[in-house]
């Protein structure tokens, strides 16, 4: 029988469609905005106060920018309670000690930059995980609802791994010539700071491990195309090159970012993820006249009379210090500010917005969206909803195929008298060790109800004078990288390399009981009382659901029937293995 959590997950039942009517109501609900400060984000946490939420976190990376915007929404509604609008600031990307130090400064402090590269690039261990801002905002507001309207792209691409490769590089040639080896060590250490898709991938474990530990039920994110909707055509761009590698670097990232959410949206325990993502300009916030500030720093005005030109001759230099005249001014106009983008003219925002340019929409337009999309309505832009329908999935045909193809296995298997088990081609060594250690299972003992009356001291013997006789069978395990524990515990069958553990570079390892325990889990051939014992309590779990289907259904409603199991004639090492990562690891499918 179905396991009753995943039959809630899986069956259209009138409870599960309670339960996704209670997700999408925003009423009495936590909601987190990332990015609240912003253009989007403010629109959307007006937008939200209509739908009577319990309270609204607002955050952004400055505490100035995140307590403004919470001022600001409190006079706007003046009749809220003061802490419905609740403000938090800080780096989500990072853990959380370092939340508010500017990322330039944790970059060049050799003690905080190995914090972030140990962050970024270490195993995710518990540690890591509480350690992280992410992890700690989400423990503090257990927000029901996520919405991030941070441009994550933006803020890892811009981080420009291209001008860290190229220092990089100019290093390493210093380095042959003067033996510089300091700066080469920081050099590095910068580059591997400014990684992208480690830095992505790690933020999206921690989010979603974060999420599941709070218990968020909604994850909406704003994100964006890179390009504001233009093709490798597009004419605004950072540097000579069209389009930069930079730029192309945060459609890349963007990209990566929906892919990575594309699967937590077909994770089971993951909570409902969609994305909105705009392909065009977004405006605007206010227009106005006043001092025009980049990053957040004015435009201080320089003067250079002719008589001060430079001449031309064979070099140019990109940087003269001290050359022009400081005019002790700064640059004053009328702006239209569009948000994160900035402060533009009134040329550069007709130029952007002309028809054929990037055009632009409105943040009131992706917050109208936004919150549709959360109450369970179809705008038709969730990228993860159109994904999820444009994807090729599994066909009738080729689960028609399956058994033609199965057989044509099992008679060569018999033609050649030998049997196909694994190869650790397909990964992980925990699958290669299952389907081994179930093969060995079945060499053993003739079908499951024979493993079953079996002891698991008696298995453990037997298990052990397999591995002893059969030397190409031993072979074949420790070749693929599999080693085999023996029954003590204490004695190893290896061969040069093994993949578990993984990522270790020939380190040596303390062997410790639980270091043992876990590399025999994760990729070792276990012969082991314990793990024997394991193993007919899966068998057993395995009979007691089928027990537990009534004999006269014979429906579409249940899956792993006795006939699935060959009515447990014999042992199947693939379906075994099948059936625990999808059970007994919760790594089952969610959608076709």
């Amino acid at each position: 029988m179905e396991p009753p959590s995943l039959l809630r997950k899986y069956n259209t039942t009138n409870d599960s469609i309670k339960l996704r009517r209670e997700q999408m109501d925003i009423k009495n609900r936590t909601v987190l905005v990332l990015g609240g400060a912003g253009l989007v984000g403010m629109a959307i946490c007006r937008k939200l106060v209509d739908e009577n939420p319990k309270c609204i976190i607002v955050t952004s990376l400055l505490q100035s920018e995140a307590e403004e915007a919470v001022r600001i929404l409190q006079r706007e509604f003046p009749k809220l309670s003061k802490k419905f609008f609740s403000p938090w600031w800080g780096n989500i990307f990072v853990r959380n000690t370092l939340k508010d130090t500017k990322r330039e400064d944790t970059i060049n402090n050799p003690t905080t930059r190995q914090m972030l590269i140990d962050d970024m690039l270490s195993e995710l261990t518990e540690n890591v995980l509480h350690r992280s801002s992410i992890f700690i905002l989400l423990k503090k507001y257990k927000p029901d609802i996520i919405i991030d309207c941070i441009n994550s792209a933006t803020a890892i691409a811009y981080q420009d791994i291209f001008t860290g490769a190229r220092k990089f590089i100019q290093q390493l040639r210093n380095t042959k010539v003067k033996k510089g080896a300091s700066a080469l060590i920081e050099s590095t250490e910068r580059l591997l700071c400014t990684l992208y898709v480690p830095q992505l991938i790690r933020h999206v474990q921690l989010l979603y491990r974060s999420m599941n530990d709070s218990g968020t039920k909604l994850y909406l994110k704003i994100g964006t195309s890179g390009t504001g909707g233009m093709g490798l055509n597009i004419p605004y761009t950072h540097s000579e090159e069209k389009p930069s590698s930079v730029l192309l670097s945060k459609s890349s990232v963007a990209g990566a970012q929906t892919l990575l959410l594309f699967l937590m949206g077909r994770t089971p325990d993951a909570p409902i993820t969609k994305e909105i993502k705009p392909t065009a300009a977004i405006a605007w916030k206010r227009v106005a006249f006043g001092e025009i500030k980049k990053r957040g720093k004015p435009i201080e005005l320089y003067d250079c009379p002719p008589s001060r030109g430079v001449k031309l001759s064979r070099t140019l230099q990109t940087s003269m210090k001290n050359f022009a005249k400081p005019m002790n001014k700064t640059l004053k106009s009328v702006f239209i500010d569009t948000g994160e983008n900035g402060l533009f003219s009134r040329g550069e925002f007709e130029a952007i917005t002309t028809p054929g340019q990037m055009e632009f929409v409105t943040p009131e337009e992706i917050a109208e969206d936004t919150i549709y999309e959360i109450r369970g309505g179809n705008t038709g832009h969730d990228i993860i909803n159109a994904l999820d329908n444009a994807t090729f999935g599994p066909t009738y045909r080729a689960g028609y195929l399956f058994q033609h193809a199965k057989e044509q296995i099992v008679e060569l298997e018999i033609k050649y008298n030998v049997d196909s088990v694994a190869f650790e081609m397909l990964g992980p060594p925990r699958l290669s060790k299952l389907l081994y250690e179930g093969y060995l299972l079945k060499l053993c003992c003739k079908d499951i109800k024979c493993v079953l009356r079996t002891s698991a001291q008696e298995l453990s013997k037997k298990l052990r004078k397999i591995i002893e006789r059969d030397s190409i069978l031993r072979s074949q395990i420790i070749s693929i990288g599999i080693p085999i524990l023996l029954p003590d515990g204490k004695t190893l069958l290896r061969a040069n390399e093994i993949k578990i553990p993984a990522y270790q570079d020939g380190k040596e390892l303390n062997i410790t009981k639980k270091n043992i325990d876990l590399w025999a889990h994760d990729g070792w051939v276990d012969l082991r009382v314990a793990n024997m014992k394991l193993w007919k309590s899966r068998f057993d779990e395995i009979l007691r659901r089928v027990d537990e289907i009534p004999s006269e259904d014979s429906s579409s409603r249940f899956l792993n029937t006795s006939k699935y199991w060959e009515d447990f004639k014999e042992i199947d090492p693939g379906k075994l293995a099948g059936w625990i990562f999808s059970y007994e690891e919760k790594g089952m499918r969610m959608k076709a």
